[in-house]
């Protein structure tokens, strides 16, 4: 397993050791113990699977308030993504930054997203599937996010006109949405 820095605090990129022959591979895509050694230290209690069919599709970027923030483990099992998250700690040096990870299928990188970050991603290829832990079950009432496109982010998505949910069209822009407290 391989730690690969980003520029926020609390903000993990795994690389997974794979082992490979003639039948295919086998790697090990969570381990508690190791990952703890690693500062990703919390109780998962749901995983969660998103589909989606077409290129180009964004989803988030989504959070969720306190009692009920949520940390993720993300990973793609098919396809790719361009995975973005946004330091939403309005407490933080870096509130308001944003970075975005390639994750793909092919190259098995895992992105941990702790609380206090809004998180989305956009399709790079036609059916990809996501896959993450959460350490905090879905909220309505706690429910919240960010316009993909708030022009203060400036996030420099790979599309233009993404596919978007008509709930995620709605979203605040970055200066109108709800804060995130400690």
């Amino acid at each position: 397993m391989k730690i690969i820095p980003t520029r926020f605090d609390k903000v993990i990129l795994v690389e997974l050791t794979k082992y490979e022959d003639h039948r295919g591979y086998f790697l090990e895509s969570y381990h508690e113990h190791l990952f703890k050694q690693y500062g990703i230290d919390c109780k998962f209690i749901q995983d969660n699977h998103s589909y989606s069919k077409q290129s180009g599709t964004i989803r988030g970027l989504h959070y969720q308030l306190q009692p009920k923030a949520q940390s993720k483990l993300v990973r793609v099992t098919r396809g790719a993504i361009y995975d973005v998250i946004v330091d939403i700690r309005a407490n933080s040096q870096t509130y308001g930054k944003w970075e975005g990870y390639k994750l793909t299928a092919k190259n098995q990188r895992l992105l941990f997203v702790p609380k206090g970050f809004a998180h989305g991603f956009c399709t790079l290829v036609e059916e990809t599937e996501v896959q993450y832990k959460v350490d905090e079950y879905y909220s309505p009432e706690h429910e919240r996010g960010v316009y993909w496109n708030s022009s203060k982010l400036n996030i420099d998505w790979p599309v233009t006109n993404p596919i978007i949910s008509h709930k995620d069209e709605k979203l605040p822009r970055f200066d109108k949405a709800e804060k995130f407290y400690f």
